[in-house]
């Protein structure tokens, strides 16, 4: 053995110019994201709502748009919890009159549930000037420049997600083939409400 790793170091302490690089970007990364949180907190503050209420009225609003039936069980995977946990939360939404539950138009078995046009009110009173200020965030970016940023933010999900050693990918490198189709893969933890 001959005492070299092969794996770069930590971003933290390497002394090379392309990890130096790579630290620049990593603490690109933790501002924003700390810039995030911050929003996030000030979101619940201003709704009056925890985290997971937020992403139920967020989902419930893509999938509106999208024209999908979501139903208690579609929630409680989509969150990650007990279908009793939806339960409380959407009986706290409903009471706030965030959300309405209703029989499933095509199975009776099953329950609906979807925005009030308070909650949707709300949500966009909230969140549209933070949104439009990150879509001009966006705006004068080329086509290489937006796939070059997304190819990126698609191989750090990857690596902090420890997909490219589960499944024996390549995901994390520059060298790794065409990312995930956006439609397919969830989209970037913490990404904007």
């Amino acid at each position: 053995m001959n005492g070299h790793s092969t794996s770069p170091p930590s971003y933290w302490y390497s002394e090379s110019t392309e990890d130096e690089r790579g630290a620049r970007v990593m603490e690109a990364m933790r501002l924003y994201r700390a810039a995030e949180m911050t929003m996030r907190r000030q979101t619940q503050t201003s709704m009056a709502m925890g985290e997971n209420e937020l992403l139920v009225l967020r989902f419930l609003t893509r999938a509106g748009a999208a024209d999908q039936d979501v139903t208690p069980i579609t929630l409680a995977r989509h969150l990650g919890v007990s279908t009793a946990s939806v339960t409380a939360l959407l009986d706290r939404l409903e009471r706030s009159g965030h959300v309405v539950r209703a029989p499933h138009p095509s199975d009776r078995r099953k329950v609906v549930v979807s925005l009030t046009s308070h909650a949707d009110a709300e949500m966009r009173e909230t969140l549209a000037a933070m949104h439009a200020r990150m879509m001009q965030a966006t705006r004068g970016m080329s086509e290489g420049e937006t796939q070059a940023v997304t190819a990126f933010l698609q191989r750090m999900r990857c690596a902090v997600a420890d997909v490219c050693a589960e499944r024996s990918l390549g995901c994390c490198g520059l060298a790794s083939t065409a990312p995930e189709s956006s439609a397919s893969a969830p989209l970037v933890p913490g990404a904007a409400a």
